[in-house]
């Protein structure tokens, strides 16, 4: 496997090991057409500079990160880098609002060493206060578009997700009420007390949820959105998956959240009771990214990691533990499954990651000082 990688990272220039932000000179890639004797040179140079960073990673000796994707896979992604490099890894699921509130406490001297998984809102935000490490990451040459990448390289996307319903349809038939075709559906009083959404405050899918609001509706109109749908929704769980995990007990009969964790209660729970809804006026999505944070203690090891993170190596993990987001780099597998639901990961809205980027702090202000004491009761923080 761990020559497969080597192969999957070809084309890596030789780095600097000093510090988290150190410069790169770039190496010629070899191309598989040209003849043995020419790709000789160039592939013992590539060589040479991954072993260098593997070393130096090594050196380094330790990798703590904080994921923000799903338990299962963030564990298998960790354990299959620690068996490909012999380099320890430590490793603690949070929410990215959870992450994004500890490393703006520990200010410039993070715990940990890099971040994995979870929409890039929280992230832009990090980015724009300092908090994150730009890195050049030579296997980012395999993302499907700029889109999926932080124009100065603070984070890099390895997945995409699709904003959307999860429904209980067993709950909705005994009820005689419809599914929600559209955003503007959840307004109406006969949803009320039957949808979850996440906390503002501590997940980034609902982050994501109000700037799709504001971008889609305007500022004003898209916060007093968000203040009319608090009236129906019953529980904000603590992470953007937390609705999806209740929706086939029918404890939450209308969950807001990625469409990919409604699969994994359909494929892996046997929930066969859950539909998933795509907004028919149109609807976000998430870039699921990975960073370096500015003054780890293990930068080396960063590094590696997020060549790793960008490689089939670690990004078909998810699949395979119960994570069916679409993957954005054009060297690896798609997961089946999500398109035999009908999910298109090109049907979604041009989201504006530059407003995001700039607002989402100030917007999470004005929809928590809209609201009020109204939804204290409901925000569930642990």
């Amino acid at each position: 496997m761990k020559k497969k990688l080597a192969l999957v990272l070809a084309g890596l220039m030789t780095l600097s090991m000093v510090g988290c932000g150190s410069a790169a000179t770039e190496t010629p890639a070899a191309t598989t057409e040209a003849p043995a004797a020419t790709e000789a040179p160039a592939a013992e140079a590539e060589s040479s500079g991954m072993d260098a960073l593997i070393e130096a990673a090594k050196a380094d000796g330790e990798l703590i990160v904080y994921g923000s994707c799903e338990e299962e896979y963030l564990a298998a992604a960790c354990e299959n880098f620690e068996k490909l490099y012999g380099i320890k890894v430590q490793y603690q699921r949070l929410s990215t609002g959870e992450v994004q509130s500890k490393i703006e406490e520990e200010n410039g001297n993070p715990s940990g060493d890099v971040w994995f998984g979870g929409t890039t809102d929280p992230y832009n935000v990090a980015a724009s206060e300092g908090l994150l490490e730009a890195y050049d990451a030579q296997n980012a040459s395999h993302l499907l578009s700029d889109k999926y990448r932080d124009a100065d390289g603070y984070w890099y996307g390895i997945y995409k997700g699709i904003l959307g319903f999860m429904v209980n349809k067993d709950e909705l038939a005994r009820m005689g009420i419809d599914e929600p075709a559209d955003w503007k559906d959840l307004l109406d009083e006969k949803y009320k007390g039957l949808i979850w959404l996440s906390n503002y405050n501590t997940a980034g899918t609902a982050k994501l949820v109000i700037n799709t609001m504001i971008q889609k509706y305007g500022h004003d109109e898209g916060i007093q959105y968000l203040v009319d749908l608090d009236k129906n929704i019953e529980v904000y769980t603590k992470s953007g998956s937390g609705p999806s995990k209740n929706v086939g007990t029918g404890e939450c009969v209308v969950g807001i959240g990625f469409l990919h964790d409604g699969i994994t209660q359909i494929v892996d729970n046997g929930y066969g009771n859950i539909g998933l809804v795509i907004p028919s006026s149109g609807t976000s999505y998430e870039v699921g990214a990975t960073a370096i944070f500015k003054g780890c203690q293990h930068p080396n090891a960063a590094k590696l990691w997020i060549e790793y993170a960008l490689s089939p190596e670690c990004v078909e993990l998810a699949a395979q533990n119960g994570s069916y987001q679409f993957l954005v780099l054009d060297n690896a597998k798609q997961p089946e499954v999500a398109t035999e639901f009908g999910l298109d990961p090109e049907n979604v809205m041009d989201y504006d990651f530059e407003d995001a980027k700039q607002n989402t702090t100030t917007y999470i202000e004005e929809v928590m000082n809209a609201l009020g004491s109204a939804a204290d009761d409901r925000f569930q923080t642990e």
